[in-house]
Parts: structure tokens; C-alpha cells; sequence
């Protein structure tokens, strides 16, 4: 396997798989060099990120136990894509707007708009996972107010001002790098002011 870069793909060891991640040991061929490095690379599926704003400027996080880090994170809703590695943009926008209303109990309003921010490499260390940055505008909270699905580990959904989300970043409240890099990309793009 090799691409337009000149990197080569020469041996591939699976190490574990699951349906979510596969982790191996691959030797590679770098573009543009004549190295070879021995990697142990973790494959993962797509992902989403969503920022959900309300029609009153609000901003809508989840409070999360995350199992590694052994902590309840302030986050935007984020979820893997089901069911394909290479998914088209539709396929991205309906993931996006089923995490959404899943993991926060949100849902766009019927004159509302999802926005493609773009992507990013998540830790490109050691995987490739591409993680999809929405922006979801206006939402509202479905039913009788915001009902999530607390199976995923999600405690609540809250609403934030620009404020205290700035406040949060800059605090160190906010510690995940899909909701910083979301964050980021939308002051970037003058999305936020």
C-alpha cells in the first residue's frame, strides 16, 4: 500500500481488534526519505464533533465520565461513524445530528443549519482517526427539555455562555482536545466572537 506522498506500507501485524479500534505494528516506508520505521499505530473509525448552539446564542456541552482518565469532562457531543472507514459527507452529517440528539437530547431547529468545519487528526501519534467538526445551529432541547441517553456514561447536558465556555478553555475546565479543536476552529473562522 503506498500514496501520492511516497509512503509505503511494508508489513502490517495485527496485534488486537475490536469493532471500534484495531491496533498494529507496521513497518513503513516514509515519503520523500529512504527511512523504514517499526510503529504500533491505532486504526480507528471516523468521529464526529458538534458544537450546538441555541437560537439565544447558548452553547450546549455534555458532562461525561471518561474511563481512562478516570474524569466527568465538560465536552461537545461526539460519536464514531457506524459502518464505514471512508464515509461521504452525508453520512457525516447524519452521524452527526444522531450523536447529537443521543448524547445531549438537542435536535437542530426546523430552520436550522449543520455546518462542515473540516477535520483533524486527533493524535496523529499514534492514530489515525479524522475527527469531523459540526456546527450545529440553532438547536433545541427535544421533548420536555433535554433527554439523553445515559447509557453512554452521560450525566447531563448544560447550556453555556460564550463566556463561561471562553472562561472554561482558559481554565482548563474544558480538557479534551475534540472540543478545544472545535472550539479553535470556530474562533478561527470568525464563527464566535
Amino acid at each position: 500500500m503506498s500514496n501520492e506522498e511516497g509512503w509505503r506500507l511494508l508489513e502490517v501485524r495485527t496485534l488486537f481488534q475490536n469493532p471500534h479500534l484495531e491496533v498494529r505494528q507496521e513497518k513503513v516506508a516514509i515519503g520523500g526519505t529512504t527511512t523504514t520505521r517499526d510503529w504500533t499505530v491505532v486504526r480507528r473509525k471516523k468521529a464526529v464533533i458538534i458544537c450546538p448552539i441555541t437560537a439565544e446564542g447558548r452553547f450546549v456541552l455534555i458532562h461525561q465520565a471518561r474511563i481512562p482518565v478516570q474524569k466527568w469532562l465538560w465536552e461537545f457531543p461526539a460519536g464514531q461513524v457506524d459502518d464505514s472507514m471512508n464515509p461521504g459527507l452525508e453520512l457525516l452529517k447524519a452521524t452527526a445530528l444522531r450523536e447529537l440528539a443521543e448524547e445531549s437530547g438537542y435536535e437542530l431547529t426546523a430552520v436550522g443549519e449543520l455546518i462542515d468545519l473540516g477535520w483533524y487528526y486527533a493524535s496523529p501519534g499514534f492514530t489515525d482517526e479524522q475527527q469531523y467538526l459540526f456546527l450545529a445551529r440553532p438547536v433545541r432541547a427535544t421533548g420536555d427539555g433535554a433527554q439523553i441517553d445515559t447509557s453512554e456514561t452521560i450525566a447531563e447536558s448544560r447550556e453555556f455562555t460564550l463566556e463561561q465556555l471562553r472562561s472554561m478553555v482558559a481554565e482548563n475546565i474544558i480538557q479534551d482536545a475534540n472540543t478545544l479543536a472545535l472550539f479553535a476552529r470556530l474562533c478561527a473562522r470568525g464563527l464566535i466572537e
